[in-house]
């Protein structure tokens, strides 16, 4: 029988400086507990009950200067040795939130008690996921239901993943093979099957499997489809005779609102202003968005979000 590793693999760019970080403060706990626990020991023994040792304090013996510089050091060198593994693990922090701007995005949610993942080429897996070797891969995940949490330990990566909005997550592979995520977030009586794998490939093996793969067609050609399903061209297309904002080009543009307030369009908003039209309203525009809550899933919103971005052009109205 084949024994488990005690240890996973470490199979992202980013696993091994988290696992620096584990190990190193392992060590610094683990020698504050041994001291503590030798100290403990030895002073249980030294002034038992039964024992003659003077329990005078023991700072009378010790010269007032010789006493000060004790406390000094044993205030500076945790305070250095904190401050040096908070630094340390803010770097690493910031490494993992920040998506490398060639990232490769695929979209994710989460639902009880499945995952479905969508390229944006179109093509869509169930509980599992190909990637390229050495690429970044951005994942953009959101939850159909209640909230789960998406974890690769090989890669030492976890997001929770959220009703109502978007998170994301990102790693590159550094070896190729089958890795194992896991739901880490209680969802629900089958939350034990919220299971899948990451499968890692080469360059040439990933863009064979993107081609065999079945496929409807992008994610945007879907979205665009959507968009006329759903009846938003009737606003927001180019011949609308509704006075709506224009959408090309608008993505990642900022956009001042009737409050005043100024946003950033992105996946957050454009799924607002279908399911909460008057949540975040262009200025010079009146709240006339009927909401589409219940009508669009939030996989068919990932569709419509992808499209949204394709468009390309100068936008009209209420881009800043």
């Amino acid at each position: 029988m084949e024994q488990p590793d005690l240890f996973p693999d470490t199979a992202s760019s980013l696993a091994g400086s988290v696992d620096d970080i584990y190990f190193v403060w392992l060590a610094l706990s683990g020698v504050v507990a041994l001291v503590i626990a030798v100290l403990v020991v030895v002073f249980t023994i030294k002034y038992r009950s039964s024992s003659n040792a003077s329990r005078a304090v023991a700072a009378e013996a010790i010269h007032e200067q010789a006493m000060h510089k004790i406390e000094i050091a044993w205030t500076l060198i945790p305070l250095i040795i904190f401050l040096a593994m908070f630094f340390w693990s803010t770097y690493a922090y910031y490494q993992g939130v920040t998506v490398p701007s060639d990232a490769r995005p695929i979209y994710v949610v989460g639902k009880q008690w499945m995952w479905h993942v969508e390229h944006q080429s179109g093509q869509r897996e169930i509980n599992e996921l190909h990637v390229p070797l050495g690429q970044p891969i951005e994942l953009v995940m959101t939850s159909q239901d209640v909230i789960h949490s998406f974890s690769i330990p090989g890669f030492r990566v976890k997001q929770d993943v959220l009703p109502g909005r978007y998170t994301t997550l990102w790693f590159q592979a550094t070896h190729t093979g089958d890795f194992r995520w896991f739901c880490t977030q209680y969802c629900g009586a089958a939350h034990s099957r919220m299971i899948g794998r990451v499968i890692v490939m080469d360059s040439g093996d990933f863009n064979h499997w993107l081609a065999a793969s079945d496929t409807t067609g992008s994610m945007a050609a879907k979205g665009a489809a959507r968009f006329r399903q759903f009846g938003c061209s009737g606003c927001h297309g180019a011949n609308a005779n509704v006075r709506a904002p224009r959408l090309e080009g608008l993505f990642g543009k900022s956009v001042r609102l009737r409050d005043g307030r100024t946003v950033i369009v992105d996946e957050r908003f454009i799924r607002d202003s279908d399911f909460l039209p008057n949540k975040d309203v262009p200025a010079d525009y009146d709240p006339i968005m009927p909401s589409f809550r219940g009508q669009i899933d939030e996989q068919q919103m990932l569709e419509i979000i992808e499209y949204v971005k394709s468009i390309e052009g100068v936008p009209q109205g209420a881009a800043q």
